[in-house]
């Protein structure tokens, strides 16, 4: 009878799909499901809509949700982390205060300035997590959903011991949209990605043995194929290798395609991919959801809407069996650089091929990556790493340094200009900066 506790429950939609993967497996049907959030009526929430889900599916599981994270990680096997530290308020200025200068923002919560600070705040709340899973839960094994997934990981894999991986869906699904743009049937495609969270790059993309690459060029010169992801369309024809994650995202971690507003009008509105690259798309997302979630989550919890039992495209109920039951699951995770790709830093989170089994976490050598590749994910990397010695020791310096190699602030403003909005970025954020009291 495993338990999987997770940490961050109220995040219903995340933990709505993952408790339906893990019922969906007949040798998991039985588990404890330990639900853990600090807001009280988001816990209750979703406590009803996990029972709700046994009750439809029949499932066995046993529920339990609770305030104290310490009660709830007690014994745990797995813990599943999808937190969202201080809620759309806490990254508001994240992403308002940079725009006012100029740094115009999809998402903001992997890499560049809004990253930094998202992380600033984040890590503090990651590593109180981590330290009480060594104490209550010291066999758990770790799957990470909270962004920025490079930072937080980092600063969790340099402070603790933690047994963890860092998951994301940007893998997944990439392979097998390039196959359907080409009309090859997925099933015979073969395929590794390698590099850094939301930036790892399609390395091997085969059809009996020959690179499906050439079909793809082709393909995305046809304008219905193009426009329906013109950022990473514009990367590939440019890098001759197909990155992982959205055009939204990916107009935000370099210098192409953001820093005019010409640019933005031409790559990022009129993609058709599910993420566009309008500025200022997630805080609408977030604002609006925040505004209805309350009837949202009652609508659920008290059967208004349909519950789909199935398995979604997420890994980790697979990862799970895989670390309980022996089953080996292959994957693209989030872990420490031990050679694994050997022209990025070592110990720098890398995303790469990973073998989840009785034996745990077994990530795959990539070798090297080519160097027009390795030149931007080493650029996000370093970005990453200031970060985390900022966070980790309460350097302010260390985040301006972060933010004036952040490609897109780079691409708009001087260094003053940098230094003048992480100073305002400082000073809006102090509250929920411990580490920084030293500047208030």
């Amino acid at each position: 009878m495993p338990k999987i506790a997770f940490v961050g429950a109220g995040s219903l939609g995340f933990t709505r799909t993952l408790v339906i993967d893990m019922m969906s497996w007949e040798d998991l049907a039985d588990s404890t499901i330990s639900l853990i959030d600090i807001d009280e009526e988001r816990l209750d929430y979703a406590k009803r809509a996990v029972e709700r889900i046994m009750e439809v599916g029949k499932y066995p599981a046993k529920v339990e949700a609770t305030i104290d994270r310490a009660e709830g990680l007690k014994d745990a096997d797995i813990v599943v982390i999808t937190i969202l530290a201080h809620g759309v308020e806490g990254f508001r200025p994240e992403i308002e205060i940079p725009m006012k200068y100029g740094v115009d923002f999809n998402v903001g919560d992997s890499y560049g300035t809004a990253a930094v600070f998202r992380s600033l705040r984040t890590i503090p709340e990651m590593l109180d997590i981590a330290r009480d899973v060594e104490r209550y839960a010291p066999n758990a094994y770790i799957l990470n959903y909270t962004n920025p997934m490079v930072m937080l990981c980092r600063a969790l894999f340099r402070e603790t011991a933690v047994r963890m991986v860092g998951l994301c869906h940007s893998v997944q699904g990439l392979a097998w949209m390039l196959a359907g743009w080409i009309g090859v049937p997925w099933e015979e495609v073969v395929w590794e990605c390698a590099g850094i969270n939301h930036q790892a790059w399609l390395l091997r993309f085969e059809r009996n043995g020959e690179s499906l690459y050439p079909a793809l060029r082709k393909a995305v010169d046809k304008p219905e194929i193009y426009e329906r992801d013109i950022v990473r369309n514009e990367m590939f024809k440019a890098l001759g290798y197909y990155v992982t994650e959205s055009s939204g995202h990916n107009s935000e971690y370099n210098w192409w395609f953001r820093k005019r507003p010409e640019l933005i009008e031409q790559y990022c509105t009129h993609g058709k991919d599910w993420n566009p690259g309008v500025h200022g798309y997630i805080l609408h997302e977030y604002s609006e959801a925040a505004e209805t979630w309350k009837k949202r989550l009652e609508d659920y919890a008290e059967g208004r809407v349909e519950i789909k039992l199935g398995r979604s495209h997420e890994y980790a109920s697979s990862i799970v069996r895989g670390l309980l039951f022996d089953e080996p699951f292959k994957f693209n995770g989030n872990v420490p650089n031990t050679n694994l790709i050997t022209n990025l830093p070592d110990q720098c989170v890398v995303e790469v091929p990973i073998v989840a089994d009785r034996t745990g976490y077994k990530p795959i050598h990539a070798g090297t990556l080519p160097p027009q590749l390795v030149a931007l994910n080493h650029l996000n990397t370093m970005v990453s790493e200031l970060t985390v010695e900022s966070a980790l020791t309460g350097d302010p310096v260390a985040a301006y340094h972060a933010c004036c190699y952040d490609p897109l602030a780079a691409a708009r403003l001087s260094l003053a200009e940098i230094k003048q909005m992480v100073d305002e970025l400082f000073k809006a954020q102090a509250p929920l900066l411990p580490q920084f009291k030293h500047l208030t």
